[in-house]
């Protein structure tokens, strides 16, 4: 198992494809993959404010699903940090305590202004956006990256995805340069 450490924000699991990469990716070994009850929280509140055709069982579910393919990723003993931290939306301070406590160097997050370089740097953490933090990965090893996607396409079957499909939806996540990656890859996936 990789040593660098990365903190999924509540906003990159919030949609399904995505959170599904993303646990995916974490099961590959290429680096561990942390997050909070607290950020549980925040996705799933969110989840059930837009789809009311959802029950909270069936994303507690979700949740459990998640702790099971990756059993270390729960961060906790950040709480007593949170207070003194500063940044521009203090509803975030939780996803950066969870990172410092947790040693991570990434925050993985669409929100890159609510986590300036300046206020991560004293901590030795980056922010990125999924799609770089997704490339980053690939860069290091295409073929597991492919065989993710690849499982991930065969797992779904209701319905069933093409490879043109399951990218357009992650294109639809704004992962565009994940996307062009994988396109010269297709026949891998």
């Amino acid at each position: 198992m990789a040593n660098f450490v990365g903190v999924y924000d509540a906003c990159v699991l919030y949609r399904p494809a995505l959170r599904d990469l993303l646990v995916r990716l974490a099961a590959t070994g290429l680096f561990r993959a942390r997050w909070s009850d607290e950020i549980h929280e925040e996705w799933i509140r969110a989840v059930l404010s837009n789809r009311p055709d959802l029950k909270r069982e069936q994303l507690e579910h979700t949740k459990a699903e998640m702790e099971k393919a990756i059993p270390d990723a729960a961060v906790t003993g950040y709480q007593e940090l949170v207070l003194g931290l500063n940044l521009p939306d203090p509803d975030d301070r939780h996803v950066l305590a969870a990172a410092i406590r947790c040693q991570a160097g990434v925050i993985v997050t669409y929100n890159l202004k609510d986590f300036p370089p300046e206020a991560l740097a004293l901590y030795g953490l980056d922010v990125q956006h999924p799609d770089e933090f997704i490339q980053h990965l690939f860069d290091l090893s295409p073929a597991r990256v492919c065989a993710v996607v690849r499982d991930q396409r065969a797992a779904l079957k209701n319905p069933p995805r093409s490879v043109a499909e399951l990218l357009d939806t992650f294109r639809r996540a704004e992962l565009a340069t994940t996307v062009a990656a994988l396109e010269t890859m297709g026949q891998l996936l």
